[in-house]
C-alpha cells in the first residue's frame, strides 16, 4: 500500500460528506490548537527561548531552498522505506522525544505509542515522559529512548537499564538542555509543569530515585521529590570525555541530539558515536541560533559517510522532509505536529499528522520525479 493512498482515502470518504477532523496543511496545527488547547498547554509546546527567533528562523530556513522537479521519470512504483540504526522504518520519518505529553491530553504517551505501532513508524521517547517507560513499552512498536543525562550518575545508568531491558532499541543524548532556557511563554505563566509532578514519571518510578529520597513518592515526601529532581535533571559539567563511560553502559546505538557545529559533528565521531541529530531542539534553548537546516549541509557532507546524520526543528510538510533529505539527512524527527495532533484529537491525531506527513512526502518525491529514497540528492533543490 502507498503512503500516498491516504490522499484518496481522504476524497473518497468526502463523497459520505466525511471531511478531516485536523488539518491537512500541518503549518495550521497551532493555530487550531491556539484555540482549543489550554493556554499552558498550548504555550508550553509553541514556546520557544527568548524572542523565539530562532524558532522562526528553522521555518524561514525551508523556504530558501526550493524544489526542481524532473519530468518522465517512471515513478509508478514508489518505495520510502529504509532502515536506520537498525531499525526499519516505512518512510526516512521519525517521532521525536516530547515531554509531558499529558498535559496535551489524558493519553499522552500511550496514544502515541499506538499511533506510531500502527503505522509501524519510530517512537521516541522522552525520559520527561508523563508515562514510565515501561508502560510506554507495552504499547510500542519500534522505540528509541531519548535519555537527559542527570548529574546523579547512578540514575543515569539506571534510565539506560530500563530503556533497555524495556526493548528500546537506541539511545539518543540530548546534549543541549542541562538546564532550561529562558522561556517566556512559561516564565510569564509560572508554568513549569514538572514541579507540578508532570513528567518525572520515569524519575519517580526509579529505584535509585527512590533510594536517594527515602522510598516510594507519596504525598508525605512529594516535595522531596520535586526538589531531589530540580538538583539531578541534568548536567552541566558533562564533557566528551564522559561519552565513554555511556558506551559502557550502553550496547546498542547511541545518538547525539543538539549538533549545530561541524566541529562537535566530527567529535561525534570521534567519539564512537553511531549519530547525530543537527538539531537547535526547535529553537527552545538559544535564541538567535544558526537554523538547523543551515547547519545540515556542512554537517552532513562532511560526516555522513562516517555517522547517520538525522535532523530536526522546524519540520512542518512532506516538502520539508524532502529538503532536508535532499541536504543530506537520513531521516528527520518531528516534535511539534504530533504533540499538537495528540492535544486535538489523541491517537487519532498523532496517526492523522504522520499519514499527512508521509503522504506529503511520497507525493512530493514522485511529482519531483523521485520514486525512491536513493534517487533523493542534493539536485532536487535549487540553491
Amino acid at each position: 500500500m502507498s503512503l500516498a493512498d491516504f490522499q484518496n482515502e481522504i476524497y473518497l470518504a468526502g463523497l459520505g460528506e466525511v471531511v478531516p477532523e485536523l488539518p491537512t496543511d500541518l503549518h495550521r496545527l497551532e493555530e487550531v490548537a491556539r484555540a482549543r488547547l489550554t493556554p499552558q498547554a498550548h504555550g508550553y509546546v509553541a514556546g520557544a527561548a527568548g524572542a523565539e527567533r530562532t524558532a522562526r528562523a528553522n521555518l524561514a530556513a525551508f523556504d530558501r531552498w526550493k524544489i526542481v522537479p524532473r519530468m518522465l521519470r517512471d515513478v509508478a512504483d514508489r518505495d520510502l522505506s529504509t532502515t536506520v540504526l537498525g531499525t526499519e522504518m516505512p518512510a526516512p520519518v521519525i517521532v521525536g522525544p516530547v515531554g509531558v505529553l499529558r498535559i496535551l491530553h489524558p493519553d499522552g504517551e500511550l496514544a502515541v505509542a499506538r499511533a506510531t505501532k500502527a503505522l509501524g513508524v519510530t517512537m521516541t521517547l522522552s525520559t520527561a515522559a508523563s508515562t514510565t517507560m515501561e508502560e510506554v513499552a507495552a504499547e510500542a512498536g519500534p522505540r528509541w529512548f531519548q535519555l537527559y543525562w542527570p548529574k546523579d550518575r547512578e540514575l543515569a545508568a539506571s534510565f539506560v537499564r530500563r530503556a533497555k531491558e524495556s526493548g528500546y532499541t537506541a539511545l539518543v543524548v540530548t546534549l543541549d538542555t542541562f538546564s532550561m532556557a529562558w522561556r517566556p511563554r512559561d516564565l510569564d505563566r509560572a508554568y513549569l509543569p514538572f514541579l507540578q509532578g508532570i513528567g518525572v514519571q520515569n524519575y519517580w518510578s526509579d529505584p535509585v530515585f527512590q533510594k536517594a529520597i527515602g522510598g516510594p513518592v507519596t504525598d508525605d515526601n512529594r516535595d522531596r521529590a520535586v526538589l531531589h529532581w530540580v538538583a539531578n535533571f541534568g548536567d552541566p559539567r558533562l564533557t566528551w570525555d564522559d561519552l565513554a563511560w555511556l558506551r559502557e553502559e550502553w550496547d546498542g546505538p547511541i545518538v547525539l541530539k543538539g549538533i549545530q557545529h561541524l566541529d562537535d559533528a566530527r567529535r561525534a565521531v570521534d567519539a564512537g558515536m553511531d549519530g547525530i541529530v543537527v538539531s537547535n531542539h526547535g529553537g527552545r534553548q538559544v535564541d538567535g541560533a544558526i537554523a538547523s537546516l543551515e547547519a545540515l549541509p556542512a554537517i552532513a557532507s562532511a560526516v555522513g559517510s562516517r555517522i547517520t546524520v538525522l535532523f530536526d526543528s522546524g519540520i512542518r510538510s512532506g516538502a520539508d522532509v524532502a529538503k532536508a533529505l535532499a541536504l543530506g539527512a537520513e531521516a528527520v524527527m518531528i516534535g511539534r505536529p504530533y504533540a499538537y495532533g495528540l492535544g486535538l484529537a489523541g491517537e487519532d491525531g498523532v496517526r492523522h499528522v504522520l499519514r499527512c506527513l508521509m503522504a506529503e512526502l511520497e507525493l512530493t518525491l514522485a511529482l519531483a520525479g523521485r520514486s525512491t529514497l536513493a534517487d533523493v540528492g542534493r539536485d532536487l533543490l535549487d540553491g
